[in-house]
This record gives structure tokens, C-alpha cells and sequence, in this order.
């Protein structure tokens, strides 16, 4: 089995739950497998792979706010970050009754290799409820 190959497995068995992680691993490991089995033995010997596949950090957080009814809601929020060796990463907000930690994974992947740069992490708060007029954060002060 390939390098490349036995890296996916390795990806998958850690992260489990997650397709969209392993369909952006798979993409950017596939894009790469013609220079990687050039030098497999250098790459291997560094683990190169398994550090560009492996987030640096991964945070899982509260996100309490008030409803339109004034109920307070609970949700998951997310921090991934894969690389901040060329300094401070790229963020964002996503606010989707979707999103979780795979998808946030997935984003960032693609992202960072697609465009040859670091997007280093990306913010994400798991929302069910449509109507986010009134969003507001009961803890970090203030509207968001």
C-alpha cells in the first residue's frame, strides 16, 4: 500500500463520522500522489502527510443566545485550525443548521490547498433555528 493510501485509512479511522473531511483529504492527497511517490521515502521519513492532514487545533464551544420568543437556546460552535506556520489564520462565520465538525474540516482542508495558501481556521456555530433576528451571545458580551 501506498503512502498516500495507508495516510487516507489512517485519516478515516481518526475521523470517523466525518465524509466531508475525508472527501477534501482524499482530493488534495490524490492532486499530490504523483510527487509524493517521487520522494515517498523523504515524506515518510517527516511524516509530511499526516502534518498536512492534521488540524493544529480543534476547539468545541457553548454559543448561548436568545430566540425571537425569548427562549434561551444552546448550541455548538467550532474552531478548526490546520497551519499558522506563515503566521495568523484566515476566520470566518458559519451559521448553519448543517454544519459540524467534519463540514468545518472540510472547508478549511479544500481551501487551504486548493489556494496554495494557509486559511489556517474557520469559526462555525451550529444554528437549528431559521430566524436569527434577536442573535444574542449570553456569554463574550454584546451582539454578534
Amino acid at each position: 500500500m501506498s503512502y498516500v493510501d495507508e495516510v487516507f485509512e489512517l485519516v478515516v479511522a481518526k475521523n470517523p463520522a466525518q465524509p466531508e473531511f475525508h472527501q477534501a483529504v482524499k482530493e488534495v492527497l490524490e492532486s499530490l500522489r504523483v510527487v509524493i511517490e517521487a520522494n515517498e521515502e523523504e515524506y515518510r521519513k517527516d511524516a509530511l502527510l499526516e502534518r498536512i492532514v492534521t488540524p493544529e487545533r480543534q476547539l468545541l464551544f457553548r454559543v448561548p443566545w436568545v430566540d425571537d420568543k425569548g427562549q434561551v437556546q444552546v448550541n455548538n460552535g467550532f474552531r478548526v485550525q490546520f497551519n499558522s506556520a506563515i503566521g495568523p489564520s484566515k476566520g470566518g462565520l458559519r451559521l448553519h443548521p448543517s454544519v459540524n465538525l467534519g463540514i468545518i474540516k472540510w472547508i478549511i482542508e479544500a481551501g487551504t490547498h486548493r489556494e496554495l495558501i494557509s486559511m489556517g481556521g474557520k469559526y462555525a456555530f451550529l444554528v437549528k433555528q431559521q430566524s436569527l433576528e434577536e442573535y444574542v451571545a449570553m456569554e463574550g458580551g454584546g451582539n454578534v
